[in-house]
């Protein structure tokens, strides 16, 4: 059976009941004369029967409660459990009072005169309703073919530098220094290069000398402008 709250006009049950009485007569919280408070405790009781108001029965275990650690107490030799009564009572008062300030402070940031709710999915009509001018629907049209040109594959002429240069080979420049290396026994290094035309045949050149290096046919001797191409012994 769910268990029935009241909530009477000053007080939300005994905690509250206890802290309000603790507050009106400035009693330290941590040092409670539970005798004096068990006193005041039970006026209001009475005060709130003698005015036909409903008690809870939360607020009469309080009272059996606050007269468990009275009696505990006047007997030394329960010193100890009545401490720790008394300690539990504390600790429970601090938190109530913690969670009213807590409560206090939330009141203030929230307001109950709003409502919200998650938002919904909404369906938008995809339908074109705008009107336009024949010019502007020409206008737009000339410009989308215009950029519809731009997606078709480049004209030929695009790639006239690439494709129509003259491709040189490696090998025809080997057969190029072999034959003038057979002819002078040996070269200038500069003058390999210097009668070629193109940037293809510089590299080709320069390609061709290393792979002779490489397969050591011909060594290069000297410095700078003075460096020579000459026939390895076993070629020449």
């Amino acid at each position: 059976m769910e268990k029935l709250s009241y909530k009477l006009p000053v007080f939300e049950g005994p905690l509250d009941l206890l802290l309000h009485l603790i507050s009106k007569n400035k009693i330290d919280i941590y040092e409670i004369e539970i005798h004096s408070l068990f006193e005041q405790y039970m006026e209001q009781i009475t005060a709130m029967q003698e005015e036909n108001m409903d008690v809870a029965s939360e607020f009469l275990e309080m009272a059996a409660r606050l007269v468990h650690i009275k009696s505990v107490m006047l007997l030394p030799k329960y010193e100890e459990e009545a401490q720790q009564l008394k300690e539990e009572l504390t600790g429970q008062l601090i938190e109530y009072r913690e969670c009213q300030r807590i409560a206090k402070m939330l009141s203030e940031q929230i307001s109950y005169d709003r409502f919200v709710r998650e938002a919904e999915k909404i369906k938008f009509d995809m339908t074109y309703t705008r009107l336009h001018e024949l010019k502007e629907l020409a206008d737009a049209y000339f410009s989308a073919v215009g950029r519809g040109k731009s997606k078709l594959p480049p004209p030929k002429e695009s790639f006239s530098g690439i494709l129509t240069r003259k491709v040189t080979s490696v090998n025809s420049k080997i057969v190029y220094i072999l034959k003038s290396l057979r002819e002078k026994n040996k070269l200038k290094y500069i003058s390999i290069f210097t009668s070629q035309n193109e940037k293809s045949d510089v590299v080709a050149t320069f390609l061709a000398l290393l792979e002779l290096i490489k397969e050591k046919r011909v060594r290069v001797e000297g410095d700078d402008n003075n460096a020579e191409i000459i026939f390895n012994d076993n070629t020449a």
